[in-house]
């Protein structure tokens, strides 16, 4: 299927694509890599206090994710069609797509912390918080969703700057909020002695100051750019219409991208529900091994994501420029380069399983069981990253609605499906519920990749 370039042209072609995948790859997943480093001192800040810190802090963190999935969607659709104008060269389009991004990051950032606020009282005993903790935790989420229009800023305004072929500045301001996370944390938590409360005030002020960063390097951005007068006017602040506001254009393309993907994600999130619940059902040090072993595999499917958000935007800016050619390279070398990482990622994750372990746990037991398991996961490593380039490949198409049939059908219908005969009929051991998750991605990989393999679904798909 794949082949090396023949002529000289198609070889300069090509060498420039991995060069700019591979520059837009980096960033990102140095990015994810610092993030990820960074969150586990915060975690283990927290950690220190007591086991309700813990679990009044971590009570409430799907919650969260389903709460950063709308914001993710919406910046996946600005992403998608930003790019698309950037490889059309309509530059004036692009300003207007920076216009709704900045307004749409503001009404959801608005309308999401007016629930949040709402509910958080409620939500930590809706996930099952006992009562001498879900006070904290209520009071935690509280004041983490007040700067949640700073949150979606964020988000939305990061993913528009990766749709222009900048990576970076999403790289050192969500380095610089990680880093001032931990900073805040030592003071408040231990100079000034809030304990939970304190690590919640850290969490909202780097959200604060993060989103402040992100809005001036959109600002300045060239593409971008626009008077601090003149974007005022344009969105309604002087007194405009709102049919002067607002594009139903865009509005349209975003819900047609956004919607299936944040679907994808609601899905997604509820079927990690389901499948931790069935896991924590089997016993406390087998559920502490899968924790752990899940949370000590995250830095090796980092490059799989960081290579999603290269390839989503030159296949956005292919599609936009209506190069074939350039499209069909695009997407070759991301699933070539993204297999590579993965399985130079699956052999290191085999080959250090059981340090990686110990790292996390002094229980023998704990280090032996999760090794085992994330040796199992370390042959998926390669389906992984497939499964995840070629979501990204579709996000930058802007076809989204495939990417959700498949996730929600095999994380239900194979996942959560498997793993409930495995654990409450057959009443088998781990290591059968790591082979329905590497099932899953095993079979989310494949009908993922379908489409490049038929010339009539390729055409159908826009894949190729």
């Amino acid at each position: 299927m794949y082949f090396l370039p023949k002529c000289r042209r198609e070889s300069a072609v090509s060498c420039g694509i991995v060069k700019s995948l591979l520059t837009l790859a980096f960033p990102a997943i140095l990015e994810q890599v610092l993030s990820t480093l960074l969150q586990y001192v915060d975690t283990a800040m927290v950690g220190r206090l007591s086991e309700k810190a813990i679990v009044a802090v971590s009570v409430t963190q799907t919650v969260n994710w389903l709460i950063g999935s709308v914001f993710f969607a919406c910046g996946t659709a600005m992403l998608a069609l930003i790019s698309h104008n950037l490889g059309s060269r309509n530059y004036e389009k692009l300003k207007t797509l920076a216009r709704h991004a900045v307004l749409f990051a503001v009404i959801l950032g608005v309308l999401i912390g007016i629930i949040a606020l709402a509910l958080s009282p409620f939500i930590p005993v809706w996930m099952g918080a006992e009562k001498d903790v879900a006070g904290q935790a209520s009071t935690y989420f509280f004041i983490i969703s007040l700067p949640m229009i700073f949150r979606s800023v964020s988000v939305v305004l990061g993913c528009s700057l990766r749709a222009v072929k900048d990576t970076k500045t999403p790289m050192f301001v969500n380095v610089a909020q990680n880093i001032l996370n931990v900073v805040l944390n030592y003071i408040f938590i231990y100079i000034l002695n809030l304990g939970v409360t304190g690590a919640a005030i850290a969490t909202a002020i780097s959200f604060t100051c993060a989103a402040l960063m992100m809005f001036a390097a959109f600002c300045k951005n060239k593409l971008f750019c626009f008077k601090t007068s003149e974007f005022k006017s344009q969105t309604g602040l002087y007194g405009a219409r709102h049919s002067d506001t607002f594009d139903s254009a865009i509005i349209h393309e975003t819900l047609k991208i956004g919607l299936p993907l944040l679907a994808s994600n609601v899905a997604s999130c509820l079927g990690y529900v389901c499948f931790a619940a069935l896991v924590s059902s089997m016993g406390t040090y087998i559920f502490a091994a899968q924790s752990i072993a899940v949370t000590a595999e995250t830095l090796f499917y980092i490059p799989g994501y960081g290579l999603r958000t290269a390839s989503s935007t030159l296949t956005g800016i292919a599609l936009g420029k209506k190069d074939r050619a350039e499209l069909v390279s695009v997407e070759k070398i991301s699933v070539i380069l993204t297999l590579s990482a993965m399985f130079v990622s699956g052999a290191l994750l085999y080959i250090f399983a059981m340090p990686l372990m110990s790292v996390f746990s002094s229980s023998e037991r704990v280090i032996l069981l999760g090794g085992k398991m994330l040796r199992l996961v370390a042959f998926s490593e390669p389906f992984f990253g497939l499964m995840v380039v070629f979501e990204g490949i579709y996000y930058g198409l802007g076809r989204t609605k495939y990417p959700f049939y498949i996730e929600t059908f095999s994380m239900w219908g194979i996942r959560i499906l498997f793993t409930f005969l495995c654990v409450k009929v057959w009443h088998l051991d781990l290591s059968a519920v790591w082979y329905c998750m590497i099932a899953d991605n095993v079979f989310k990989a494949s009908l993922l990749s379908v489409p490049a393999l038929f010339p009539s679904l390729r055409k159908k798909m826009l894949l190729f």
